[in-house]
């Protein structure tokens, strides 16, 4: 239950954090932004901010840590030759069996 409670409070934060920097310019500006440093500070928060609440859980989500580490690194191999995202998790997936089952 503890678990189920922190997963909870954890993806709440996540989805006030990475909305508040998108919604608050929008309600305390009334002209657009010109600041190229402010807007490209506001579009990549959230996903800078996302990343680091999520990837450390990557590692602790099975009980080998080297299964999570190659899962990790067939992700980003996948993701760097522009794959979909639903073929980048198959494959991040399979390869996490596929060390589980043999290692």
């Amino acid at each position: 239950m503890n678990k189920i409670l922190g997963y909870t409070v954890a993806v709440i934060i996540m989805a006030l954090v990475t909305y508040i920097p998108r919604a608050l310019p929008l309600t305390l500006f009334s002209k657009q932004i010109k600041s190229r440093f402010i807007r490209s500070f506001l579009y990549y928060v959230p996903y800078a901010v996302l990343a680091s609440l999520t990837f450390p859980a990557i590692f602790y989500c099975t009980a080998n840590p080297v299964a999570a580490v190659v899962g990790t690194i067939v992700a980003l191999i996948m993701a760097f030759f522009e794959q979909s995202l639903v073929i980048v998790a198959a494959c991040a997936v399979l390869s996490m069996f596929i060390v589980n089952l043999f290692g």
